[in-house]
């Protein structure tokens, strides 16, 4: 049986993160990817925040286009710019897959085709058990720490160390989303705003439940896709999809050809994150953990960021697996979750009256330094930045209430 320090199951941008930094510090580590090739069957947009590349020290060659501008549309197809970072867009194929590398060349193993299947506690290590889908075969791992990060289709209800059921959520389900996206390749590139704007799109489905739209640039195609919380008939997604598309071929690319579509659908998450994401040496994050916001649906920085802060608490805590997921725990809640739940709270408050949307974007465009202030983190933000937000907050609450 292989005996390693740290074991990650799913090799995302979370799990390539933390195998990376453990190695980087001695660990010996290894990943398990149900995937034969890593990054080949996730659906995403793949939006990057401003400096992801010299955060997490990934080369500039993965980047597909730097977009300047964020365009928020409501629901009656206002549009409403931001201009910020840049942020990045790229494809999950080479983002994972050059992570996945960086990841090797530090010194972890990663196994695809491997399909986690159980973890239980014996003795003081966790026995992971796995099945190897190029072989055939079921294996197992013992591992002192295991980091699950296996996206928001994770299958957490029945994981535990002291206990099946530990990581159950009531909250998850309804947390869940159900997405479609075309990749659109033309003949002829489209307007030239689109290759430097990412697009957001806030407007009630025929059944009236709120979508979140996407047009995301790409190196040679544009990223087209939305999502509804819960589930919605395969045939009634790709009615909604068909006319957003076609909303957004009439205002960017309208005398373009399209050369070839490809379509992807995939569960994404956009609810509360997940009350417990430590059980003895168990940890999960990434997007399993919950770890994404719910206004904008950005989970990719949260997820390397737990990924590291995983991999920095096993190698302080090397010998005590207990102590270094509580470390972990407390940094990742101590990090995100305050703004993550507030994420959620204002989200659940804007889909109640669409107009609210509106009034939001209008600060947002109005105010540029309200959307930069709005978009660091708790430790980045000074005394005037806080200043403004609560400004704004007061402002927007006025006026919702009135929408």
């Amino acid at each position: 049986m292989d005996d390693v320090e740290l074991l990650v199951v799913g090799c995302g941008p979370a799990g390539a993160t933390a195998a990376r930094e453990a190695s980087r510090r001695g660990l010996r580590t290894l990943v398990l990817d149900k995937d034969a090739i890593v990054g080949q069957k996730r659906v995403c947009a793949a939006g990057l925040r401003p400096g992801f590349c010299t955060t997490f020290d990934l080369p500039r060659s993965l980047i597909h286009c730097d977009t300047p501008r964020l365009a928020l549309f409501d629901a009656s197809g206002d549009e409403y710019a931001v201009r910020f970072g840049p942020g990045h867009t790229s494809t999950r194929e080479e983002l994972d897959g050059t992570m996945a590398t960086l990841a090797r060349a530090s010194g972890a193993e990663i196994r695809t085709s491997a399909l986690f299947r159980s973890v239980r506690f014996e003795g003081d290590a966790h026995i992971v058990e796995y099945a190897d889908l190029a072989e055939g075969e079921r294996r197992k791992v013992r591992a002192q720490n295991v980091l699950l990060v296996q996206g928001a289709t994770a299958r957490l209800d029945d994981v535990g160390e002291q206990s099946p059921g530990q990581f159950a959520d009531p909250r998850w389900e309804a947390g869940l989303m159900t997405t479609l996206q075309h990749r659109v390749y033309l003949d002829r590139p489209a307007a030239a705003i689109a290759y430097e704007t990412l697009e957001l799109h806030f407007y009630p489905a025929m059944d009236g439940r709120m979508i979140v739209a996407w047009m995301f640039p790409k190196r040679d195609h544009l990223a087209i896709g939305l999502g509804v919380v819960g589930k919605m008939r395969g045939s009634a997604l790709r009615d909604e999809l068909s006319l957003f598309v076609e909303r957004t071929r009439r205002r960017l690319y309208p005398d373009a050809t399209v050369t070839n579509t490809k379509e992807e659908g995939h569960i994404l998450y956009g609810g509360w994150p997940r009350e417990r994401i430590v059980d003895g040496g168990l940890m999960v994050g990434g997007t399993a953990a919950g770890l994404v916001d719910a206004t904008n649906g950005e989970g990719i920085y949260e997820a390397a960021m737990s990924g590291r802060i995983a991999a920095e608490c096993v190698a302080i805590h090397r010998n005590d697996p207990g102590q270094a997921a509580r470390s972990y725990s407390a940094r990742v809640h101590e990090r995100f979750y305050g703004k993550l739940r507030r994420r959620v709270s204002l989200m659940r408050f804007l889909e109640a009256r669409p107009q609210r949307f509106t009034a939001l974007f209008e600060q947002f465009a109005g105010s540029p330094a309200f959307a930069t202030a709005l978009h660091k983190e708790r430790h980045e933000r000074s005394f005037s930045d806080r200043a403004l937000l609560l400004s704004h907050a007061v402002r927007f609450l006025v006026r919702a209430v009135a929408a």
